[in-house]
Parts: C-alpha cells; structure tokens; sequence
C-alpha cells in the first residue's frame, strides 16, 4: 500500500537532511503509529505520502515513495488527495467553508463529482463518523473534537485509499480525544481503511496500532516493529509503560486493563491520612494572593464564556486549568494579562485592580504563552527574538543561556523559528515570553508537539520557577503534566468553576482527568510513576 525507498530529504537552508536513507513498507488495512522526539522526522514522513514534500516545502529530496501504485512526487498534493485523506494537527487550518455540510462537499466539488454521488457519500460520512446532528451547524461553533471529526470526514468523502492523520488530538481534552481515537479504530477495523498517525501522547492511541515507527532522528536507523515489541526497547514511553519496565512486568501491558493483574500483586503501605501533594497547597494559603479574580462575567458576542468565576492563585502555587474545548479556559487566562476586559467583576494582580491598566505594562510582570506559537514569533532568529523581548523590558540582550539549556534550544539560538518542528516552536514561544523572567507564569496547552523528554524538562524548569516564587497557571488536557506539577486542578465546565482543590484529590475522582497511573491502582496517593517507585521502594 505504501513504501518508501532510500528517502532522503532537506529542507531548504538546512544542512542536514531530517529523513535519511528511509526504508518503509506499511500493507493495506493496517493502522502505523509513528513516534519519535520533537524534529525527528515525523511530520516530515506523513509529507511525502501526499506530495506536500517536496512540492510545497522545496528543499532537496532523493529516493521514491508509492501510494497505492501512485507516486506523489510526481502527481503531487492535488493529484493524491483522491488516494491519501491528510488531516493536519489543527484541523481549522483546512477549513474552507462556513458549514459543516458545505464543508464535506467541497473537496467534491473541485473533483467535479456528479451531485447524486456528492449527496450519497456526505450521508454515508455523516453516518460512519456519528455526526449526523452537527449537518447544518456553523464550523465556528464546533468543540474541538467536533471540528477533528468533520476534518476527518471532509476527507473520507473522496473515499481515499490511506489515511494521514498529524498529531490529530494534541489540540483536544481526554474525553474528545478517545471520540475521535475511537473512530479511526471504527474506520480502520470496519473498513479496512490504511491508517498511518503521528502522536506525542502515546497513552492514548498506543493499543491501537497494528505496528509502530519510531523514528530516533540524527541519522540513527528507524525501528517498526509490534506495539510491545518497539516500547519494550524506547525510552520514549507513556507513564503505563515506564512503570512496566522499571517492575519488569512481562508481556509489556498497553492498557489500563492488561495492567490491572500485574499491579495488584504489587504490595503497597496502608494508606496513611496525610497525602503528600496536599503540603504544598497548605503551605500556598499562607502568603498572599498574586491573583485574585471576584465575581467574572464574559461574553462573545452575546455568548456566555466565563460565568461568576471566583480565583485566587497564591504567590508561587502551580494552578491546573483542566475542561473540555470551550470551557472558559482560554478566556479565563487572556482576562489575567488583561487582553481581555471583564464585562462583569474584577481581575486583581498583586492587590490591585486591572482595570484601566495598559496591557503592556501588566506584560511586564505577566507572562503569557498562547496555544499557537506562531502567533508570537516574527524575527528572524530565535536569537533576536529573545533580544527584542528583553529590551522591550527593559532588560539587557543575552543572558539567557540556562533557559535555552532547560528548554532544549540551545542547538537553534539562529535558526529562523518558523522553520522549526511543531515542539521546537512552541518551546521557542515559551522562551519568547519566559527570557524576561515574569512573576506570573500562564501557560495555554504548552505540550502540544512535546515530547516525553521534553515534557519532563519543561515540568523541572516551572518546578525550579515555583521555588522563585514565581505564579504558574497552566490550561492543559495533559493529564499526565498536571500529575507531575501542578498543586491544584481547577476544573471548568461551560464557562463556570466545577471543582476547585489540591490536584491529588481532584484528579484521583474524576473519570476523565485522571492520570494513567491513578487508573491503574485506584490509589490517591498514586499519581506518577515516581509515586509508586517511592512506595515500592519503601
């Protein structure tokens, strides 16, 4: 169905080629999962099976590839989207239309379909993806699992052969997730449809993989091998995993459920009455609130997104903003650096009222990195990049070797920052903001293209920021992140607070915020893998 001969390619300005001698021969029916750290290759990979390399990007490409006896080099982007359905990571960015409906007929149209075959394969979709009720809506009105499904239908409608799907749920919270993750299984098992997915967050889709690719990067040779077979010889691997091979359980468990034999043999202490992430959130009530929001009403457009929130955050407490698409978060986090302005209540920092304060001096001492990366980044190098925020604080240029250190970067201090990869972007924002060492911190989906390695650096950098004293909010459907960092989890629903409380005792009861390890014993006191190592230790 698809294979790749001696694939080499680089992009332009590049010296190095990302993809290297690539060998790949993937059958029809099966679902790959592709892995891999941040830049080794991965979205690169998913590129050449539609044309978009080397068309779209140039630079310079060697080898073959073959798509169901189709070669997109040579056909290109538009003459394989018949053959290959790519769905890109945020799926708004291929979007063309207003309606759901309009939507799934429009890559029809441009293949001038006739319009009897156009209305009978819109209503096999709508059917097969369950989003019959969504026909007539407004795309801007969809959650984020919502506009996930519909990409993924607008290109189903042309019955393509393969299935291309870039990091699909990195942009979405556990529950829309597992909708969306659960129907690519639907459509490859029922099917037969040939999927290939790249995903950081493997705890979510590894059981489902038919066999996996981890691309090391550095011109090291690639792996594909089954599921347990690749994680057994990664590192890179999702809390499950990690605890499986420090404990040698074997065979290697994909799921919660494969797990549960192996951890009650496991011998833990009593439970005792004191949890120990509860201390740190003791210890936050005694000093005084950096934020403190009263009584907060905001609406779009007539559109209610935050109803009567009530918050205070501590200096130096580490506060989880978690929820569904749309619940407020965003919202919630532009009113504190005052890009948004109350239209009922107050937003306090440090005692005292923002209203009537410019943004850009409440940016002085606020720090704040949005979900999309791209809309921080304009220089030219990273470099300048740093230096531009720096003076505009007032600060000297340079003097930020550690942070490029903790975050990663200080390989591409001169690269040009949109050419990065997905991750090394959005570790280039947060450095972006961060290099004027703010005193509150406030973090929008920070992990998305991170990963694992680059996860637990970003969780010891805010880790040593917190013991400055520094305020992090972070919004967020890492679970796992939350488990590693956070004292508190606040989680919102529909615009309002729903539960407010240290983040062991919120996320050990929720269905769906809970992390893997907290699945897997059902403990409280058990969040990480570090958690059970300790007791097992004991």
């Amino acid at each position: 169905m698809i294979e790749l001969r001696n694939v080499t390619y680089a992009y332009p300005d590049t010296r190095a080629p990302v993809l290297r001698n690539l060998q790949l021969q993937v059958e029809e029916g099966e679902f790959i999962l592709v892995i891999g750290a941040s830049g080794s290759g991965k979205s690169t990979l998913l590129r050449c099976a539609n044309g978009l390399v080397p068309h779209f990007y140039g630079g310079t490409f060697r080898g073959s590839v073959c798509v169901a006896d189709h070669d997109p080099v040579r056909e290109g982007p538009r003459g394989m989207s018949a053959v290959v359905g790519f769905v890109f990571q945020d799926p708004e960015s291929q979007f063309v239309v207003d309606s759901v409906e309009d939507e799934l007929a429009f890559a029809m149209e441009n293949h001038n379909l006739d319009q009897t075959v156009m209305r009978k394969r819109v209503e096999e979709v709508l059917d097969q993806l369950n989003i019959s009720h969504l026909r007539h809506r407004k795309i801007n009105t969809l959650s984020g699992g919502e506009k996930q499904r519909v990409a993924i239908g607008a290109v189903l409608t042309l019955q393509p052969s393969v299935l291309v799907l870039d990091e699909p749920t990195s942009q979405l919270d556990p529950q829309a997730a597992e909708e969306v993750l659960t129907t690519l299984q639907k459509l490859n098992s029922d099917m037969g449809l040939t999927i290939v997915l790249s995903e950081h967050r493997l705890e979510r889709v590894v059981q489902y993989a038919d066999r996996i690719l981890y691309l090391p990067g550095n011109g090291e040779k690639p792996l594909i091998d089954t599921p347990q077979e690749v994680m057994r010889q990664v590192e890179l691997a999702p809390p499950l995993i990690s605890l499986s091979k420090r404990l040698d359980w074997q065979p290697l468990p994909l799921t919660i459920k494969e797990g549960r034999r192996f951890a009650k043999q496991l011998r833990l202490p009593p439970r005792a009455d004191h949890l120990p992430g509860d201390l740190r959130c003791a210890q936050a009530d005694l000093k005084s609130p950096a934020i403190n929001i009263q009584n907060l009403w905001f609406s779009y457009n007539g559109h209610e997104a935050l109803r009567d929130v009530n918050l205070s955050v501590m200096q130096g407490e580490f506060v989880a903003l978690m929820g569904r698409n749309g619940s407020g978060k965003t919202t919630l986090l532009k009113h504190i650096v005052c890009l948004l302005r109350p239209g009922r209540g107050r937003v306090e920092l440090w005692g005292e009222n923002t209203k009537g304060k410019d943004t850009e001096d409440i940016a002085r001492r606020v720090g704040y990195v949005p979900q999309n990366p791209s809309s921080l980044l304009f220089a030219d190098t990273l470099r300048d990049e740093l230096n531009f925020t720096r003076r505009s604080h007032g600060l000297d240029t340079g003097d930020y070797d550690a942070l490029l250190r903790s975050l990663h970067l200080e390989d591409h201090i001169d690269a040009y920052p949109r050419d990065l990869s997905g991750g090394e972007r959005q570790r280039a924002a947060m450095a972006a903001i961060l290099v004027a060492d703010p005193d509150i911190i406030l973090l929008d989906e920070p992990t998305r293209g991170l990963d694992y390695y680059q996860k637990r650096a970003l969780a010891n950098f805010l880790s040593g920021k917190q013991d400055e004293g520094k305020s992090i909010i972070m919004s967020t459907h890492d679970v796992e992140l939350v488990a590693q960092c956070a004292d508190r989890v606040v989680i919102m629903g529909e615009g309002q607070i729903v539960v407010d409380g240290p983040a062991r005792s919120v996320m050990s009861r929720s269905m769906v915020f809970s992390s893997q390890i907290n699945k897997l014993f059902q403990d409280e006191r058990l969040l990480t893998v570090d958690d059970v190592l300790l007791m097992v230790e004991r």
